[in-house]
């Protein structure tokens, strides 16, 4: 079998995140939403978006990035949100059978 390689990356609530105030969270939230625009204009970022209708409240949302693990936690080191706590990822390399994703 060939494979497309990707890399996930899972956002959950971050370490701050409880404690900030909704300024703050709104203020971070459009800087997370501008990050992931410039992820998507350099073209490194196939999809990302947020949860619904899950039982663990602590998982915000979801990116797959077409870099490889260690470029992605870099880049999304560099989120605002990650930066400030509001949000932590979790990467790990996703494998998809070869053409599946039309990315």
């Amino acid at each position: 079998m060939d494979f497309d390689r990707y890399t996930f990356v899972l956002l959950r609530r971050g370490p701050r995140a409880m404690e900030m105030r909704r300024d703050e969270i709104d203020r971070h939230q459009a800087a997370h939403l501008a990050h992931l625009d410039a992820m998507r204009q350099r073209g490194v970022l196939v999809a990302a978006g947020p949860f619904e209708d899950q039982d663990d409240e602590t998982r915000r949302g979801i990116c797959i990035y077409r870099t490889d693990l260690e470029e992605t936690r870099r880049l999304a080191a560099q989120d605002p949100s990650v930066q400030a706590g509001r949000l932590a990822i979790e990467a790990m390399t996703w494998l998809t059978l070869k053409g599946e994703l039309k990315a």
